[in-house]
């Protein structure tokens, strides 16, 4: 995988776009960013993942997922090893992230009045 098809991949999501912050290329939807790409170096990406969706992908593909490592590897930020990873399997690493970023939140009930 290059980097150049991760970002085609990342854009075409629905309300995709490229950005950039600390030196490095993000992909946003809705303002919130759901991937990067070149973090640690050019031979990386990233998945904002959930982490019960990290832990099941790491746990599937060690080769191609690593946890980022420290707080935002907890909260379920995945490292994506471009040489390693196939289309199919990025296609669905960034689908989850796209969606967790896209999804509506759930509104919190209301109390009755008394």
């Amino acid at each position: 995988m290059t980097p150049a098809a991760f970002a085609r991949i990342a854009l075409s999501f629905d309300g995709a776009v490229e950005g950039a912050h600390g030196g490095h290329a993000d992909f946003r939807a809705g303002g919130k960013v759901f991937a990067t790409l070149g973090y640690p170096d050019k031979a990386w990406g990233m998945a904002k993942l959930t982490p019960e969706q990290q832990q099941m992908l790491v746990a599937a593909e060690p080769a191609m997922f690593v946890p980022v490592k420290g707080t935002w590897g907890l909260r379920g930020a995945t490292s994506v090893r471009l040489a390693e990873i196939d289309t199919r399997t990025l296609r669905s690493a960034l689908t989850m992230a796209w969606r967790n970023v896209t999804a509506p939140k759930p509104r919190k009930a209301r109390r009755a009045a008394a």
